[in-house]
């Protein structure tokens, strides 16, 4: 018994310390908050040169920072930029808010605005790389079509002139393939079609650009390959006669710039290309000019018979 009480005795001394220095702490600490308290008092306080201290108006600083408490505020200040057309400052908001974003309602709508004001600011390769990013993550969403139709728009944007390289076109024109195959009924598929159009015919004019400067540098060999290969990549773009009409001009000119044991033959393969302007684009306006060439190179084929036979 005697044991039993000797313990409890300990334990409350033991506490009485705990309690006390508790009770310092707290003192302390309400101690170094008046001491604050005062120096922001003392501060604030103005001398007004009469005697009579005058206390400034203390401003209260609200933080903007984007973060979890701040993202409604956030958000609807991006929000109201995107209304207002300021998309580069939407899009900085969209950006850091759409990390805080993920895992709820809003993170799809986030991205798809976020790529929009990239899209609306005319920065094409941002808009693609962030409509493709949307339609990779949110495939299921409602917003997941017009994310894919986006993008392909902004990559028929970003498509070169003609006359440098067309990677980009060919990638535009792999995204609009693409498009049309996981959405074949989509209300979009006769733009993309147009779009589609469009880029092939460029790459056309490329490869008819290269078949005419073959023909202007005089490299019939190149200028007949380049041309029938274009004939039948693109049998319906509109450089396709007069692309026939080069044909038969460079072989004409080649023919009367050969040895004699090779005009015949040449002559020919004028002839043969003027039938498929015939053929093909009778109403040409390059018809006329070809069927001259084409007359004249029956001629010289008929006078290399006759050589040939009087000898």
């Amino acid at each position: 018994m005697a044991k039993f009480i000797l313990n409890i005795l300990i334990i409350i001394a033991l506490a009485i310390p705990y309690r006390g220095f508790s009770q310092v702490v707290s003192s302390n600490s309400a101690g170094n908050e008046q001491a604050v308290s005062s120096q922001t008092a003392d501060t604030n306080t103005v001398s007004t040169g009469k005697g009579t201290p005058k206390k400034e108006k203390k401003k209260s600083v609200k933080s903007n920072k984007v973060s979890f408490e701040t993202f409604d505020l956030n958000y609807a200040k991006a929000l109201k930029y995107y209304e207002n057309g300021q998309y580069l400052s939407a899009a900085r908001l969209f950006e850091e808010l759409y990390p805080l974003s993920l895992g709820t309602p809003v993170a799809d709508t986030l991205l798809f605005l976020f790529a929009d004001c990239y899209y609306k600011n005319k920065d094409y390769e941002l808009a693609a790389f962030h409509f493709k990013d949307y339609a990779r993550h949110y495939p299921g969403t409602e917003k997941a079509e017009e994310a894919h139709f986006m993008c392909v728009k902004s990559v028929f944007e970003v498509s070169p002139v003609y006359s440098v390289d067309q990677s980009s076109t060919l990638y535009a024109i792999d995204e609009m393939d693409l498009f049309i195959k996981t959405y074949p009924y989509s209300k979009h598929v006769d733009e993309c079609n147009e779009m589609l159009d469009l880029l092939r015919e460029k790459l056309a004019q490329k490869d008819f650009e290269i078949a005419k400067l073959y023909y202007n540098t005089d490299h019939y060999q190149a200028a007949q390959i380049a041309v029938k290969n274009f004939l039948k990549e693109y049998p319906n773009s509109k450089y396709a006669h007069e692309a026939v009409y080069i044909l038969v001009k460079n072989n004409h000119e080649y023919a009367r710039k050969s040895v004699n044991s090779k005009k015949k033959e040449r002559y020919q393969a004028c002839v043969d290309a003027y039938k498929i302007m015939q053929a093909q684009y009778p109403n040409s306006g390059y018809y006329m000019d070809a069927k001259k060439l084409a007359d004249d190179a029956l001629n010289q084929i008929n006078k290399i018979k006759n050589q040939n036979n009087n000898q």
